[in-house]
């Protein structure tokens, strides 16, 4: 809350950003060096000609602001606006003030007479937030300079710096509007996802199913991942965000019909191995699964291209407007559902050939450990059982020996 720490520190970062050519429009809301006059009114002596403060203060607001008479709203406007009355622009001024007349009992009577004129440094109005004093520097990027880019610079240049711990510096504007964009693009994924799961619960009464779905929903987005690096492009917190929430409905819609696929052959055909199951199931969807891929990235791949197309005109426009504002969203889509469709064909199906493979894995271990456990019996060396061996066994156990009968 200290003050007299503000602008030292604001005349270091604004110096540092000065020599950044990536940056343009630097501006700061330190206070200018200014001249005030400070009027001072000697109530004696206006006392002896027959004046008061409140009168001087009204001949003052003539020669600078002007006095306030009334107020007028017009039809377009919201608020009232001020009707002020002063002196021409030519008779206003700190000299004006000096010539003053006051009219009062005893006449007119000149200002001078009882009031100061007093020059004293100038005052700029303190800004806060929640009661704290606030500074700020503003500033824009230069065209083809990313801002993301730009902060992190700047913020790794503040980490170096050894400012008072008293100072908290953060960064506003387009950052901040990022930031909660992209929480509210987070907030709203996890939402999904939780819907997502209840209903699939619902439906397929698997957990493991379920999850196997939700699991292809956030792998997909590997290949929006993937799609931004190949193409050097920023992760936009909204448009390409929204991009994924729509690739999540397309990819749940694949892995769904797959699936219940799996479970109607199943059930179908109990008699059939999982892996015959699993073949199946994946060859009856295959279509649809990649009609659904082909259809919609090549209707979305113009547009990620950075093509406007006018069907009514006829019309290509490289780099339009429609392109720039859409292109983060259709990109996402595009090469996440790329990605996805072949997770959807390749990894779902080795996914739910998975179960079955650790039951019978189980099933051989278990196998394996009773087989080990249970006593041998002792053979001679022509492979018959040994009388003596087992006599001697019975009796180590507390038991009787077998009995034969001689011939």
């Amino acid at each position: 809350r200290d003050r007299s720490l503000l602008e030292p520190a604001m005349a270091q970062i604004r110096a540092y950003l000065d020599t950044r050519p990536e940056l343009i429009e630097i501006d700061d809301t330190a206070a200018l060096p200014s001249i005030e006059w400070r009027v001072a009114v000697d109530r004696e002596r206006a006392a002896i000609f027959g004046a008061d403060v409140s009168s001087a203060g009204l001949a003052v607001q003539l020669v600078t602001n002007g006095v306030k008479v009334g107020e007028y709203r017009p039809d377009d406007a919201d608020e009232p606006v001020d009707i002020r009355v002063r002196y021409p622009s030519d008779a206003r001024g700190i000299t004006a003030i000096e010539e003053l007349r006051l009219s009062t009992e005893q006449g007119m009577v000149p200002l001078s007479n009882f009031i100061t004129l007093t020059p004293a440094p100038g005052v700029d109005a303190f800004k806060r937030i929640n009661g704290v004093p606030v500074e700020r520097i503003r500033a824009d990027v230069a065209e083809g300079v990313m801002a993301d880019a730009m902060v992190k610079e700047i913020d790794t240049w503040l980490k170096q710096q050894t400012f008072d711990q008293a100072l908290n510096i953060r960064f506003r504007g387009a950052n901040e509007e990022q930031a909660d964009s992209m929480a509210f693009v987070s907030a709203a994924f996890l939402l999904a996802l939780g819907l997502m799961f209840i209903l699939l619960v619902t439906q397929f009464n698997n957990f493991y199913q379920s999850t196997l779905i939700l699991a292809a929903v956030v792998m997909s987005t590997a290949g929006v991942l993937l799609g931004l690096l190949v193409l050097g492009n920023p992760f936009s917190a909204l448009l390409t965000g929204v991009g994924v929430l729509a690739l999540a409905g397309i990819v749940v819609n694949n892995n769904i019909i797959l699936i219940d696929t799996f479970n109607h052959v199943r059930r179908a055909q109990p008699e059939l191995d999982v892996n015959e199951v699993i073949v199946r199931a994946t060859a009856q969807r295959l279509r649809p699964v990649l009609l659904t891929t082909v259809t919609t990235v090549s209707g979305l791949l113009p547009l990620a291209s950075g093509l406007s197309v006018d069907l009514v005109g006829r019309n290509i426009i490289p780099n339009g407007d429609m392109a720039m504002f859409w292109g983060p969203l259709s990109q996402a889509i595009v090469s996440g559902l790329s990605v996805a469709t072949v997770l959807t064909l390749v990894a779902t199906p080795a996914m739910l050939a998975l179960p079955a493979r650790l039951r019978g894995a189980a099933q051989r271990v278990r196998a394996l450990v009773t087989r080990v456990a249970r006593p041998r019996r002792p053979r001679s060396a022509a492979g018959r059982p040994d009388p003596a061996a087992q006599y001697l066994q019975s009796r180590a156990q507390g038991s009787p020996g077998p009995t034969h009968t001689g011939l």
